[in-house]
């Protein structure tokens, strides 16, 4: 048995594969996120450690007694500042957080290289940016900083003693050499730090620790493996076979991601796409990022009084796509790619007298998938081609949002059986990989299919006018320029 660890933004999943990869077991508990201040997106890293026993702990004593080892996955980006006896000088800063716009251009400026270094634009929901932010408004802080974990190496420290990072998530700080796969010592100076402040790397296959003899006795199992891991998309690639040049899937959870593997690194900053590794060694992937895309569902569910997603997802299908002039700007927390601006929010365009909280849902459904499709538009102008995208998270659930999704990208969308597990299923495959050896092709093989969507022509021709208004828009709420 494995079990797979994801560190959540709303919560923490654990999952459980046997030897032949399939889930035997899960556990989740939830998360809350803070946001003192206007931009600001914080977290208790002690809430993501009792998330994680509890989520744990949730799964059947005997099954825990099977596993024979871990794997972790996280969220990006997050900034977890610890001091000299290793505990956290303050919340965690998260991947959501845009404070730190002055920061990132400031970056830049100390750094000319850091977009070819790198292979990402400076934003503030890096990393790097977030630290200059600390080192200019809380400079006791800074000071005291030993050094900077992302949430899923804070759980692996509570769990193994050790730190250290995997390479996809590590390529998510501004401070690795995504071409070397390495701490860049010119891109940690730029931001007031050097390779002291880091922890070690490692590929997601490889063994970064064992479970300290506490844990294990807490866990209810043997002091096992801890692998590498991944970051949320990368082990989620991983978990449904996205491992080959040019496989390709969508994220549906509380951001929306298309990721596309790629076997060489393949930057386009100036179009906000990032290039970062992949959790497995020799490869490297594009994503387009969209910082709300699942969380719009959730808000504008409790907005309209529905009674979760399922029934939101009814209200739109009652009344049917492009059923009304409403347009959904789904920048609850800024936008990444293409339009690289944390301080732009969301809206409403085109309501009239019957504006509905039904003709609402299905705007939100319509909304965040032009949004994926300016997203997408950005990777194809860095010449990837996407053809099939494997669809993961909790999206994946809702079939009808799928027709949506594939007639406005214009892409067939894959459902597999198990994806709405996500980033969990691909840590724990990570782990089997780390304890036997192996290869990624053979045990990071495609769920199987559930069920297909292929573009609808209809859908597309109906909708074609409301995304052109969509995309005709951003200009025009924000000042910058996209």
């Amino acid at each position: 048995m494995f079990l797979g660890i994801d560190i959540g933004t709303s919560g923490v999943k654990a999952v459980v594969l046997n030897e032949h990869g399939a889930v035997v077991a899960q556990g989740t508990a939830a998360l809350s996120v803070q946001r003192p201040q206007p931009l600001w997106s914080e977290q208790d890293p002690d809430a993501w450690w009792q998330a994680t026993t509890a989520a744990v702990t949730a799964i059947d004593p005997a099954v825990r007694r099977s596993v024979r080892g871990i794997g972790l996955a996280g969220q990006m980006h997050g900034a977890t500042l610890l001091g000299a006896d290793d505990r956290p000088l303050r919340p965690a800063i998260l991947w959501n957080d845009g404070r730190s716009a002055a920061q990132c251009a400031e970056l830049e400026q100390r750094e000319p290289q850091l977009r070819s270094i790198s292979g990402n634009i400076a934003m503030p929901g890096f990393t790097a940016p977030k630290l200059r932010w600390v080192a200019m408004h809380e400079p006791d802080i800074f000071a005291k900083t030993c050094t900077v974990l992302l949430p899923k190496d804070y759980i692996r420290l509570q769990m193994t003693g050790e730190k250290a990072s995997d390479m996809s998530d590590a390529a998510g700080t501004l401070w690795l050499d995504v071409a070397a796969r390495t701490w860049s010592d010119a891109l940690l100076a730029a931001t007031g730090l050097d390779i002291t402040h880091m922890p070690r790397l490692v590929e997601g296959t490889e063994v970064s620790g064992v479970l300290r003899a506490d844990v294990a006795e807490l866990w209810g199992m043997g002091m096992v493996p801890v692998a590498g891991g991944g970051s949320d998309n990368a082990a989620g690639a991983a978990g449904v076979g996205v491992v080959r040049n040019g496989d390709a899937l969508l994220s549906l959870g509380t951001s929306g991601v298309i990721f596309v593997a790629t076997d060489e690194f393949r930057p386009n900053p100036e179009r906000a796409v990032h290039a970062f590794c992949h959790c497995l060694p020799g490869l490297w992937h594009q994503m387009s990022v969209h910082l709300s895309a699942a969380s719009c569902i959730d808000w504008v569910a409790k907005l309209t009084g529905a009674a979760g997603a399922a029934d939101l997802f009814a209200r739109a299908e009652s009344t049917g796509p492009a059923s009304g002039p409403e347009i959904f700007l789904p920048y609850l927390s800024g936008e990444r790619t293409p339009h690289n601006d944390a301080e732009v929010r969301g809206g409403f365009l085109g309501f009239d007298h019957d504006t509905s909280p039904e003709r609402l849902a299905q705007a939100v459904l319509e909304g965040v998938a032009f949004a994926l499709a300016d997203g997408l538009d950005a990777l194809r102008d860095a010449g990837t081609e996407v053809e099939r995208l494997s669809v993961i998270g909790g999206g994946a659930r809702s079939r009808y949002w799928g027709e949506t999704l594939s007639a406005v990208l214009g892409v067939d969308l894959v459902y597999l059986k198990g994806g709405e597990v996500g980033p969990a299923l691909g840590a724990a495959r990570l782990a089997q990989l780390a304890v036997e050896g192996g290869s990624a092709a053979d045990i990071c093989t495609a769920p199987p299919v559930a069920h297909t969507i292929r573009p609808d022509a209809g859908i597309a021709e109906r909708l074609a006018p409301k995304r052109a208004k969509f995309t005709a828009a951003y200009p025009r709420i924000t000042p910058r320029t996209s």
